[in-house]
């Protein structure tokens, strides 16, 4: 079956999807508070209703892209997108934080589904010539998701209640699901052996890893989380073992990370995506809590970093490909370490909120370069029946690190403040939007920017990764002239 003549409109239907499966990754925290008081939750019970989305959303990932190959990409987006739109309404609905919390992970499955179908559609219906355009979109809306949620989710909660970060997807999944049974095109199955071996090892391997990691801070580490993580890991690693004695239809065909291209840009995306999950806890606990902003405000005053990465994009689009592959993510990567080094300095109780601005507008020039040139990067050169693995393995990497920078990160601020002789719970306090003392003021705002020299760290490691970034062999362009000229998104 041959490629669609006009993939645009498939795109544009499949991003309407993806854009809110991972609006929903960063969506809920500004309403958490709001959620316990109004399901009478705890902590712990609250940090599960995340828990839940991310543990399904991550573990099955990487089967998922699989089953698009097995029985069709459009298949698997329409069951995922509907599961994820049914499951929104449960959570609106949800009458206790036990209900909201199985809605939560049905949400993830949902989630799961949807996402590498949509990169593995993009590189079967794209020819390599008009490919950057399609990714630099599809890239930047995985991005500008992530950080236009905190912004979205405050004004839902202040205006409509919690319930509406929620019932705001069924809308929007229906029109999805309208315009993917319009325009995504049925591409052929790859109809092998399925491999339920490998799917068992990586979803159960997936779910003791991140069950640990995403556990241990609320848990004080204790003994079950670290039994966890290293079971996950055991787990993980039997798989890769098992996959590389597969040779018939692997569920992750292990050959796909000697494409250096890829194998860089799916390791630097997983760091970009964990510097990204641990940045948002420090800033947002100094906005609300040193500097006494509502999340609705602190969400504004972040807003320039999505304004600017949407400004960006197309630009970024134009030239990305008369450069090499490792200039945009490099100089992204890069600049965002240096944007949020700055950050820290600030996070003191009267600094100059302006500047917040400035530095917000100088981190989504960034965002704008890192999230498109790394798509890119990973999928120009996979093959059409290796495209679902590959966006399964992109994906997972980049659901992983989230998870892993939203972890590590609450116990680096656990640990900074025992080093300022803060109270071990005035972290909790800040959750529910309480004030700091005017007294801790200060010491709070240098324990938490201490804690945000670690996604400083993840963008400079992701920019060393993404400089082994090599150009990808392009096929001849075809005989029209316009053929070999990138499409703008």
């Amino acid at each position: 079956m041959a490629a669609p003549s006009r993939p645009w409109p498939a795109l544009i239907a499949l991003i309407v999807g993806y854009f809110m499966v991972v609006l929903d990754m960063t969506i809920v925290a500004v309403a958490n508070p709001v959620i316990m008081d109004s399901l009478h939750a705890d902590v712990t019970s609250l940090v599960w209703a995340t828990s839940a989305y991310l543990l399904t959303f991550a573990a099955l990932l990487l089967p998922a892209g699989r089953l698009g190959d097995h029985f069709g990409p459009k298949r698997i987006y329409l069951t995922g997108l509907a599961l994820f739109t049914a499951a929104s309404l449960g959570c609106g609905l949800a009458p206790t934080i036990g209900a909201l919390i199985a809605a939560r992970a049905v949400q993830g499955v949902g989630a799961a589904l949807v996402t590498p179908q949509t990169m593995a559609v993009i590189t079967r219906t794209f020819p390599p010539e008009r490919r950057s355009a399609a990714m630099s979109l599809w890239g930047a809306v995985a991005g500008l998701a992530n950080l236009i949620g905190p912004l979205l989710g405050g004004l839902l909660v202040d205006r409509a209640g919690w319930e509406s970060i929620f019932y705001v997807n069924i809308p929007v999944g229906l029109a999805g699901l309208a315009l993917a049974v319009r325009y995504v095109p049925a591409l052929p199955a790859h109809t092998h052996r399925f491999d339920l071996t490998g799917l068992v090892l990586s979803s159960s391997g997936m779910s003791l890893l991140v069950l640990g990691i995403q556990e241990g801070g609320s848990q004080g580490w204790a003994g079950w989380t670290w039994w966890s993580v290293a079971a996950g890991l055991a787990v993980l690693g039997v798989f890769v073992a098992h996959q590389a004695r597969t040779s018939a239809d692997p569920l992750l065909p292990l050959g796909i990370f000697r494409d250096r291209a890829f194998a860089a840009a799916a390791c630097a995306v997983g760091l970009a995506a964990a510097a990204v999950a641990a940045v948002m806890v420090p800033l947002y606990l100094y906005l609300e809590s040193v500097r006494d902003l509502a999340g609705a405000k602190a969400g504004l005053l972040l807003a320039p970093m999505a304004l600017l990465a949407i400004v960006f994009v197309p630009v970024i689009g134009l030239f990305g490909d008369r450069l090499h592959p490792r200039v945009a993510p490099v100089t992204g990567l890069a600049l965002f370490a240096v944007t949020l080094a700055g950050f820290a300095l600030l996070m003191t109780p009267d600094s100059p909120v302006g500047l917040f601005l400035a530095g917000a507008a100088l981190a989504g020039i960034a965002n704008a370069c890192i999230w498109p040139s790394l798509a890119v990067a990973a999928t120009l050169r996979l093959p059409p029946e290796q495209a679902g693995a590959g966006a399964g393995v992109y994906n997972a990497l980049r659901q992983v690190g989230s998870v892993l920078g939203s972890a590590a990160v609450g116990a680096v601020v656990a640990s900074r403040m025992a080093v300022h002789g803060l109270p071990a719970d005035l972290a909790g306090g800040t959750k529910g939007g309480t004030t700091v003392p005017e007294a801790l003021r200060a010491a709070f705002g240098s324990a938490l920017a201490d804690s945000v020299y670690l996604p400083v760290a993840l963008l400079a490691l992701g920019a060393v990764v993404a400089a082994l970034i090599v150009r990808a062999e392009r096929p001849a362009p075809q005989a029209r002239p316009s053929s070999s000229v990138a499409v703008n998104p």
